[in-house]
């Protein structure tokens, strides 16, 4: 379990910004480029304070996206341009240095060494910063518009796509470890020093657009959905455990609460039953720190590990009214788990027991009909790196699947003959084509809190429900896989940003249990004879109390 200290650092919000791309620490401030209107900025970290420094050359920095600052020089990338200028003369003039075969986008320099990543070419280049001369190129390791900061012997890559900051080997390129950011859309990555108490801290800008509503006095009706401009800085805390194989980032303290409100659409009477309902798990990114029942008491059992909420009734008539359910106070972080294909060879084998519980079609995924069965053949072809098939499974659905919301969900063979599905529907695909290819795994939801961390102490609602899966390591044990979100883009490249990472909003239950469901006798209800859907309205709640660092 994860000890946790509560984030003193502060998210910095620039004035007279809209899009921060590539940032760095120089002189006790913080530099970036404005990249929609070229502004070349200094900002105050303890005041958000800022100043235009190329108040005269500011169009030569316009859709700039890479910044770098060493000794007394000024770097910075444009299109496939690298410039560089003098940071001593006070005229900010760039000075064009060299030009790439494709587009730069981010830069960091250190000594006589120039690192330039480049999206289209999926590398980062290393330049001699003296001559222009191109040395050797590492490979990129996420898949979107990636921005560099070295320190020391370790290269920091942040990627705007894979939601990722990684930490590299400034000379092979190995990746060390990676790191969920806690927003979207990352830009820029640096170190900052504190000046009380001398403490690195990795700062990352970001740069996106916020959906709001606008009143506009000259439309009919007058509220209009209008989308804006949102950048700022914010600390990006983390901790690495090398022997568990995971790396924490930005965690959360949320209050979360389940309720049912019964509230049947017939009248409904039965004899006594159970109301169970999943509770939050404990797991290594996720802990409860409190757990209370609303309405109704309830007693806790447990299915391997997972606890389940257990509320009793003798009977229930026609008129009776009730609200059933609990509140959790939960710890909450960013996790990325850190295995290669290299650590997935000579895996040791199932148990029987382990294969008959998440090897097996329990849970109508048409396992037997002929089209999933192609399709596991054809997810993996020739692979027979545990690890690899796993990847060749999530990206032949992502393929063959579109995201999708309907009323039901509905069977795997259906879902990949149709083409489009919701994530529970990718999720039946997953553990389907997974199963038959003997990897086992298992369902895991239900709810993620919205992913607003800077709204504090509101009660913010989800608007779905949603399920994902964990897949189990011999030898190690279950790593998360989400179902659909890295699913962003037509035929790929997909990022593995939910690839053995789940993101701080994610409401970890029922883990290869149903999450609620209704009993007698020890046997389930039957949705013919009783329907949850008909009995009662569930009311889902997160609040987010306070951020904490590992």
């Amino acid at each position: 379990m994860s000890t946790a200290t509560i984030a003193t650092h502060r998210t910095i919000r620039p004035i007279a910004t809209y899009a921060l791309h590539g940032i760095a620490y120089h002189a006790d401030y913080f530099w970036a480029i404005e990249t929609i209107n070229g502004y070349l900025m200094r900002i105050n970290p303890k005041t958000d304070s800022t100043e235009i420094m190329n108040i005269e050359t500011w169009s030569a920095f316009i859709g700039a996206t890479g910044l770098a600052i060493y000794e007394d020089t000024l770097w910075f990338t444009s299109g496939e341009y690298v410039y560089k200028c003098s940071m001593t003369d006070g005229h900010w003039n760039p000075e064009l240095f060299i030009r790439l075969r494709d587009t730069a986008n981010g830069i960091t320099v250190s000594g006589n060494s120039l690192y330039i990543s480049c999206q289209k070419q999926g590398d980062i280049y290393i330049y001699d910063a003296t001559n222009g001369k191109e040395i050797t190129a590492l490979y990129a390791p996420g898949i979107g518009i990636e921005n560099l900061i070295i320190r020391g012997e370790e290269l920091w890559v942040s990627d705007n796509l894979e939601q990722t900051v990684y930490c590299l080997d400034r000379a092979t390129g190995a990746v060390k470890f990676s790191l969920l950011t806690p927003f979207a859309s990352p830009t820029g990555v640096t170190f900052y020093t504190d000046p009380d108490s001398g403490e690195e801290i990795l700062y990352v800008a970001y740069a996106d657009q916020e959906p709001y509503i606008r009143d506009n006095p000259n439309a009919d009706p007058n509220y209009e959905l209008q989308y804006r401009d949102v950048t700022f800085l914010h600390p990006l805390y983390f901790r690495y455990d090398a022997d568990k194989k995971y790396a924490l980032s930005n965690g959360f303290r949320i209050e979360m609460s389940y309720v049912e409100e019964l509230s049947p659409l017939e009248p409904a009477e039965i004899e006594g039953f159970e109301w169970k309902i999943a509770l939050p798990a404990e797991t290594d990114r996720q802990q409860i720190i409190a757990l209370e029942p609303i309405g109704l008491p309830f007693t806790i059992e447990e299915h391997d590990g997972q606890k389940i909420a257990v509320f009793k009734f003798d009977g229930l008539k026609p008129k009776q009214r009730h609200v059933l359910g609990w509140r959790a106070v939960l710890q909450v972080w960013g996790i990325k788990y850190q295995f290669n294909p290299l650590d997935c060879e000579n895996l040791p084998g199932l148990t029987p027991e382990f294969a008959e519980c998440y090897l097996v079609d329990n849970d109508n995924l048409s396992m037997e009909t002929e089209i999933i069965q192609r399709a596991a053949v054809e997810a993996i072809g020739t692979e027979t790196n545990f690890l690899r098939q796993m990847y060749s499974i999530r990206d032949y659905v992502y393929d063959h699947l579109s995201y999708g919301i309907k009323p039901h969900i509905d069977t795997p063979d259906i879902a990949l003959r149709r083409g489009v599905g919701s994530c529970g529907e990718y999720l039946g695909v997953l553990l389907a084509l997974a199963r038959l290819n003997k990897i086992a795994c298992r369902t895991v939801g239900r709810y993620k809190c919205p992913a607003s961390a800077h709204q504090r102490l509101i009660p913010l609602q989800p608007d779905y429900n949603h399920v994902w899966m964990e897949f189990y390591l011999p030898g190690y044990g279950w790593l998360p896989m989400e179902s659909n979100p890295d699913d962003i883009q037509e035929g790929g490249p997909y990022p593995s940003r939910f690839f053995m990472g789940l993101a701080w909003y994610h409401a970890e239950m029922a883990k290869g249990v149903k999450f609620e469901k209704l009993y007698r006798n020890g046997e389930p209800i039957p949705k013919e004879v009783l329907s949850l859907g008909d009995l009662a309205l569930n009311h889902v709640r997160f609040t987010i109390l306070e951020e904490l660092k590992p």
